[in-house]
């Protein structure tokens, strides 16, 4: 399912509850993910400082759930409570850091890191060490040959990290993953941890 696609005008901000949601650029037909949003975070906020075109495809590849509200009521409502306004600006600035270090990340680190890194990111956003993802699509959002993916993910198993399954992933050992991540996997979840997260869905129905 597409919540928004470039170049489109955005109308709603989606405020995730359960779920995972792929943020992608697309270009001259090529796919490349920036960040994977889910539990507590935000699909769209970075238009309520300006823009109404979106630059990004925002694809859900996990279903959940989330709250959905019109740009318009969104700023109506942080103009009414400052303090919305102050904890969507935080997440909005994590989410613009992780977006900016994955370009680094992609050229500047190994396979392994890389997929440590986003496997390692993916569960912490979903909350759950059980992920619906398939070499194919690790592939290629990560821009990645899916033969290095298989045999990084086979190594990955023989040490007893993760174990695979039928269309589906589970991590056995996080933090001995985490420790095969590369350094972008704490700079990224200490910038989500210093913004305290989105304002919960909930909060905006008061």
């Amino acid at each position: 399912m597409v919540l928004q696609e470039p170049k489109r005008h955005v109308e709603h901000v989606y405020f995730v509850e359960s779920g995972l949601v792929s943020l992608r650029v697309v270009a001259a037909g090529s796919m490349l993910e920036t960040a994977v949003i889910g539990y507590r975070g935000v699909v769209g906020a970075s238009f309520l400082w300006g823009g109404h075109l979106s630059t990004h495809q925002s694809v859900v590849f996990f279903p959940g759930s989330a709250h959905r509200i019109r740009v318009e009521e969104l700023r109506r409502l942080v103009k009414e409570r400052p303090e919305i306004r102050e904890h969507l600006f935080e997440y909005v600035q994590a989410l613009t850091f992780q977006c900016v270090q994955t370009g680094l990340c992609g050229v500047r680190h190994d396979r392994e890191q890389r997929l440590a890194s986003w496997l390692c990111l993916a569960s912490d956003a979903a909350d759950d060490r059980v992920l619906p993802v398939t070499h194919d699509y690790l592939s290629s959002v990560l821009g990645l040959r899916r033969a290095g993916v298989t045999q990084t993910l086979s190594r990955f198993e023989e040490r007893g990290l993760i174990r695979k399954m039928r269309g589906v992933l589970r991590i056995d050992e996080p933090k001995c993953l985490e420790q095969r991540a590369c350094c972008c996997y704490k700079l990224i979840s200490g910038a989500y941890a210093s913004s305290q997260s989105a304002i919960p869905a909930k909060e905006l129905k008061g």
